[in-house]
């Protein structure tokens, strides 16, 4: 390969990300201090110029993978816990496998545009392969035909795609998972009642398959009156939080208590909402109330009786069978369509049985260490 070629790769790399794998951060910091320093001496201009061409190579010699494979993995988002566990287990495949990963996604789970922007972008730079949880299930349809047109893999994590155009699909039974909730919200009721669910988002595949199990669940049990399934919380806990204060705020009795008997939320910006709206109305507790997910405010409210159960995904599980299929892929190898990453519904009698533990409290440290 050429030095102008490797060239172009380097700066590459510095515009769109660099490598998650490795560490090689520090060295190529100490690299670039030492050309600095190279260049203050006054050496001539030609050497200057030969000097950081080197410079240039080595670093970005330094951020291949042994492999020669780099992985694109994009999220819908990067603040919940939800998503740096699915990187975790990126970059614990990543480590295991010999590749590199770059991590890439929006900020706020709604902004179509910057995830589809992220996806063009790993098909110009020309990545092995594009490891991608679409937040819209049309909108990312497009790009993702675009790179199987530049022979560049996608094998699709967490919600679904429409068309065809990718590897495989890596995610939770999504419907199963609502059905559980809708299950269990009815046990506790002893069949009858009134029950609100507050949706995610439109466009997310994953979360309509939720609500539509958990709604199938709940129809099996006719004293069951759903009074309110249309709302959306959106994308991030502060819209979520609006819109169950909304929500709730119009079906109080008189005396301020709620005419609702039980709760379902599909995801884990809407649980920590109304987890927050209960608590701050003095209603928490005083309703049952399925969500879903986990972080460290969800796993508290569920031990202090605030939530009575919160269906389980296994995300560490997702991301790292995600980048293992990516793998298994380009070397060749065939590929199930679709896989399955399991999912169950965790009570407080239960949440320190081993296996809950695990998904609770997930270590993330180990791999996401920088």
């Amino acid at each position: 390969m050429s030095i102008r070629t490797l060239v172009a790769q380097a700066f590459r790399l510095r515009s769109h990300g660099n490598p998650v794998s490795f560490g090689e951060t520090r060295r190529s910091a100490n690299g670039a201090k030492a050309g600095r320093a190279a260049l203050a001496n006054g050496r001539p201009k030609g050497l200057r110029y030969v000097l950081l061409l080197l410079f240039l190579c080595a670093s970005c010699a330094r951020q291949q993978s042994p492999s020669g494979i780099t992985i694109a993995v994009i999220p819908k988002g990067t603040s919940h816990v939800f998503w740096q566990s699915i990187h975790a287990g990126a970059a614990k495949a990543a480590q295991e496998l010999g590749v590199s990963i770059i991590w890439r996604g929006p900020l706020r789970e709604d902004d179509r545009a910057a995830q589809v922007s992220e996806v063009e972008g790993f098909i110009s730079r020309g990545v092995s392969g594009i490891v991608l949880a679409p937040l819209d299930d049309s909108a990312l349809a497009p790009p993702v035909s675009a790179a199987k047109r530049r022979g560049i893999p996608v094998v699709v994590i967490d919600s679904g795609l429409k068309g065809d155009d990718y590897v495989s699909f890596v995610a939770t039974d999504n419907r199963a998972g609502g059905r559980l909730a809708g299950e269990q919200l009815a046990k506790l009721l002893n069949d009858t009642g009134k029950v609100v669910m507050l949706r995610y988002a439109e466009g997310s595949e994953s979360t309509a398959q939720r609500e539509a199990g958990f709604l199938e669940a709940i129809e099996a049990h006719k004293g069951i009156q759903v009074v309110s399934a249309n709302q959306y919380g959106g994308a991030d806990v502060e819209s979520a939080f609006k819109k169950s204060e909304s929500l709730l705020g119009g079906l109080k009795k008189a005396d301020g208590s709620l005419d609702v008997d039980g709760i379902f939320t599909p995801n884990e910006s809407t649980t920590v909402a109304m987890v927050r709206v209960l608590q701050s109305n003095g209603w928490a507790g005083k309703r049952r109330f399925i969500g879903f997910d986990a972080s460290d405010l969800l796993v508290t409210a569920l031990a202090d009786g605030h939530l009575d159960g919160l269906v389980l995904q296994d995300p560490v599980n997702m991301g790292y069978l995600g980048v293992k299929t990516m793998v298994a892929h380009l070397k060749g190898s065939a590929v199930d369509k679709r896989i399955d990453t399991g999912v169950r519904l965790v009570t407080r009698d239960h949440m320190n049985d081993p296996d809950a533990k695990e998904l609770l409290h997930p270590d993330l440290a180990k791999w996401l260490k920088d």
